[in-house]
């Protein structure tokens, strides 16, 4: 604890720091065009002129050849001064040189893509994919292999199922700049494997300003069609509980005492609001807005700054989906589902900074709020189901609210022209809360439905089910009727200070060194519940009862006399029982990282440059599982890099680079408590016997700069994982979906290589006319070819079953790797080609912009099949078939009424590229584990700035 307030002490002195060496893209991306360099003191605050004036709307009549100079505030990134960078000197000044491989969208870069979040416009970086909700994998390696930073100071994720941040919750309102390093350098955290996504947010404003903005949006296979909703509180709509999911306290004590929840307190729960599931025919329109303010004070020659921003949106999305899955190793099935999951995401962002120049000093208190809600309504037909022959149905409720906070102060101090040192400090919190999680199942004879949401009907029929025989409806109970009530919260302390020193020699030499320190505490709680009878445990009421809809089965007349008296039956209430099979229903999760780290810059020879370093780093990861052994892993690594570049022609460089980095298991892969993804729709379980994986890096890369903000780079390059975190598909029961367990692999490797180009071409030459005299076209193409092999041998690894397996020590629970993987296979997450192409024209003169955006993805593993522990031999991978998307953005700026207006409209999906996620066997037999449409979405926005 006294740790933690030491590093609260130096929040007093943090700094957000901004590197003239690394404001421009230099390698790959897509950044928008670079200036000349401004005096460092101007360079470290105020960013483009015309980004940073005018805020969110930065630039609307900006020519794109000035929206250029890119903020950049990373960990050590001062270290590397501007003057070192002789060799930059030869390269064209409309591109900076950097020590390391960067890719950077700039707020030129990201409003071009018209993405609403950061996640969807680093799918355009060379290299980038995102997988499920905002998850971003570099060259095919897992989100865990990736960090994410906010001005330079790590983020807490607020996803129980990953450490990394889901990428999506940031708007591309708040973010001024997103930088993507793909090599390592010391001045990061030591957990570096694809690379590191470093956001930097809005700068301190050049000028007063006021601006706003919203835009409408449909989806054609959502927008007025058929949705699942429910009432929930009256407040859902913004994105907040009024109170109807508050967790009463006999559900948080449940666990201490019987575990048994009696009738009186089921009837006190939220049950009608929160379990109706309903039909809206026509599903509205989705809108977004936002409106951000600026305003600069002058002291003299001090500067003080304030910039504010809030936004909201609402969207709805419907997936009417085919979910199937087999145990056999032919794929003939064993259940398959007919799904309408129905989305309603409301999201809500502040952002709120303060920053202060006096002379080539900087500190800046910077704070992000973000509340991102996730509503669903869920309804499951089965008419090929385990073990019933006729008609399941399955609805679930949920409400699933993530809310991100972080505070930080950074700072800049440049006591001499030599010496420089930044310190930042931040703290974060971020929590989940998913409160009635709800479920209930129905079983019919009849064979037929027709897709719609049970009600009550009659004793015959129950809305969507029609059945044959009177009587044939039946709601069942434990499992399948159950409630669940989880709860994360994790705390992020990070503080660092970074030190540099110019050497004024023949040759510039930059010397520089740094302190980091993390302190990371989680609580993570699911409490699941099942619904019984008082006299008859698992079982449902009795007749006629057990025909009736969620909300009239749990009104206080059936809850108190599910089952009336008569001659052959004993009076029976509803209550609910503490379920307790096999899973930490509680951990408490830390991991405190001391580390510090050495580097030089220096150049060698004329046009050479080497950068060389070394990070020492010390771990304590631990998980605590209620009543169960704690998980520790206490290690320390050394773990060196060195990058080389030789500008070997005025226009053009040669760079390689070397380095070992490692990748910690996460808190939810050491912890043995489920959870279920609502995206995927399956069960993830932990594994307390991972270890550390170590990374081995090397990459060399071509550049080419032929012209003003025009590059082609080639580049190669190779990683070796010792002791890699792979997941395992397993199932635990006739009646039970696809289960994930993870588990360490004996060793793993990834190759592969990508080429990016950035060309513009003049209309004016081509065309001629007055029209085109300002106007460009413009060309950005990149293609990734990557490929992974996975090794498993006679090693033993964790078992995800927590079984011993021939040939592993007794009662050590691991197996031999080729019992859970086939060797050779792909890693997880990994697509062989990745390919992004944007075609446009933009004027250069004042915004004016069409661009055609266009994005391939080949396939990918998303989880492993059931391996042999499921007695039946291995089953496929499950794969995911991204294929290709088509997208169209259009923005046009105009003066009027004293401010500038901007008018933009989006076309996306116009491909109507399908979601598909199946096993092939080897029969020719798919099955579908989710298969659904995806709508193309049309949306229209302004936004104006006085």
């Amino acid at each position: 604890m006294q740790q933690r307030l030491a590093f609260a002490t130096l929040l007093l002195l943090s700094s957000n720091f901004v590197a003239p060496a690394v404001l421009a893209q230099v390698s790959g991306g897509t950044s928008s065009p670079t200036t000349s360099s401004p005096p460092p003191a101007q360079t470290s605050t105020t960013g483009t002129q015309a980004d940073t004036a005018t805020g969110v709307a930065a630039g609307s009549q900006a020519a794109p050849a000035e929206q250029d100079q890119v903020e950049i505030s990373a960990p050590g990134a001062g270290s590397t001064g501007e003057d070192i960078v002789v060799v930059g000197r030869n390269i064209p000044n409309t591109v900076r040189a950097t020590g390391q491989v960067v890719s950077v969208l700039s707020t030129a870069d990201i409003a071009r893509t018209g993405e609403g979040d950061i996640a969807g416009a680093l799918t355009r970086v060379t290299g980038l994919s995102v997988v499920g909700n905002g998850f971003v994998y570099v060259r095919g390696l897992g989100d865990r292999y990736s960090s994410s930073l906010l001005n330079g100071s790590p983020l807490p994720s607020p996803e129980p199922l990953r450490r990394s941040v889901p990428l999506d919750i940031f708007p591309t309102t708040i973010v001024g700049s997103a930088l993507v390093q793909k090599t390592y350098s010391v001045n990061y955290p030591g957990e570096f494997g694809g690379g590191v996504i470093n956001l930097t947010t809005k700068a301190i404003p050049d000028k007063n300003f006021i601006s706003g903005g919203a835009t409408i949006s449909a989806d054609d296979a959502t927008t007025s069609e058929l949705g699942y909703t429910y009432h929930g509180g009256d407040a859902d709509w913004i994105g907040f509980d009024d109170g109807t999911r508050d967790v009463p306290s006999f559900i948080r004590n449940a666990p201490k005492g019987s575990g048994i929840i009696p009738a009186a307190q089921v009837a006190q729960l939220s049950n009608a609001s929160t379990t109706l599931l309903q039909r809206n025919n026509q599903l509205p329109a989705n809108w977004s807005g936002e409106i951000s303010s600026g305003t600069v004070f002058d002291f003299g020659s001090d500067r003080l700054g304030i910039i504010a921003s809030l936004s909201a949106s609402n969207t709805f999305r419907t997936r009417s989906s085919l979910q199937q899955d087999t145990v056999t190793a032919e794929g003939t099935l064993r259940n398959s589902f007919q799904t309408l999951i129905t989305d309603n995401r409301i999201v809500a962002n502040a952002l709120l900074g303060l920053g202060y120049e006096f002379g080539e000093n900087t500190i800046r208190w910077t704070n992000v709020y973000i509340h991102d809600t996730l509503k669903q309504g869920r309804g499951s037909a089965s008419d090929t189901y385990n073990n019933f022959s006729g008609v399941r149905f399955q609805q679930n409720t949920n409400w699933f609210e993530r809310q991100l906070i972080e505070s930080q102060l950074v700072g800049e101090f440049k006591p001499t022209d030599a010496f420089s040192l930044d310190v930042r400090g931040a703290y974060a919190n971020s929590k989940r809360n998913a409160p009635y999680e709800r479920q209930f199942d129905y079983l019919c004879s009849s064979t037929t439905t027709n897709g719609l949401p049970i009600t009550n009907d009659g004793l015959n029929q129950t809305g969507g089910l029609q059945c044959a025989g009177a009587y044939q409806v039946t709601q069942r109970f434990s499992p399948f009727a159950s409630i669940i009530f989880s709860e994360l919260n994790e705390d992020l302390w990070t503080g660092q200070a970074d030190a540099s020193y110019k050497i004024d020699a023949g040759r510039p030499i930059t010397l520089s060194a740094g302190y980091f320190y993390q302190g990371t505490d989680r609580t993570s709680s699911r409490l699941q519940f099942n619904y019984q009878t008082s006299n008859g445990g698992g079982t449902a009421p009795q007749y006629p009862y057990n025909l009736l809809r969620p909300d009239y089965l749990l009104s206080p007349d059936v809850i108190n006399n599910a089952c009336p008296q008569t001659a052959n039956t004993a009076p029976c209430t509803i209550e609910l029982q503490f379920n307790t099979q096999a899973s930490a229903y509680l951990y408490d999760a830390s991991l405190d990282v001391h580390a510090g780290y050495v580097q030089a810059e220096a150049e060698l020879l004329d046009g050479f440059r080497a950068v060389a370093g070394v990070r020492y780093e010390t771990a304590d990861e631990r998980v605590t599982p209620v009543n169960a052994t704690t998980t520790r892993l206490n290690n320390d690594y050394w773990l060196p890099a060195l990058t080389l570049t030789w500008n070997f022609a005025p226009d053009m460089q040669l760079r390689t680079s070397v380095s070992k980095t490692i990748s910690r298991p996460q808190f939810r892969e050491l912890a043995p408590q489920l959870f279920r993804d609502p995206d995927s729709d399956r069960l993830f379980y932990g594994n307390p016997l991972l270890r550390d994986s170590k990374l081995y890096n090397a990459e060399a890369r071509y550049e080419w700069f032929f012209g003003r903000d025009q590059r082609f780079t080639l580049a190669g390059f190779y990683k070796r994982i010792d002791n890699p975190i792979e997941q395992v598909g397993f199932y635990t029961g006739s009646d039970d979906r696809l289960q994930t367990g993870f588990t360490n692999l004996p060793k793993a490797k990834l190759y592969g290589a990508e080429v990016e180009l950035q060309k513009y071409f003049p209309l004016a030459d081509l065309i001629g006319g007055d029209f085109f005299a300002t106007r460009r076209a413009v060309l950005i193409a990149n293609y990734t070819y990557t490929k992974s092999e996975i090794t498993a041998d006679a090693t033993c690894v964790p078992n995800v079953l927590n079984q011993t397996l021939p040939s592993c020590p007794a009662g050590s629970g691991l197996g031999p790797a080729f019992s859970q993987f086939r060797d050779g296979a792909p890693l997880t997450g990994q697509s062989d080609h990745l390919v992004n192409v944007q075609v446009g024209i933009e004027d250069t003169a004042r915004l004016s912009q069409l661009t055609l955006l266009f994005n391939y993805a080949s396939d990918r593993v998303t989880n492993r099949g059931p391996s042999l522990l499921s007695g039946d031999g291995f089953q496929p991978d499950i794969v995911e078939h991204p294929g290709i998307r088509l997208d169209l953005v259009a923005r046009q700026g105009i003066e009027a009424f004293g401010g500038r207006f901007e008018i933009k409209a989006e076309a996306r999906n116009l491909t109507r590229t399908k979601y598909r996620e199946s096993q092939t066997f080897a029969n020719g037999n798919e099955v579908f584990i989710n298969r659904y449409n995806l709508g193309r979405v049309f949306s229209l926005g302004a936004s104006v700035t006085f």
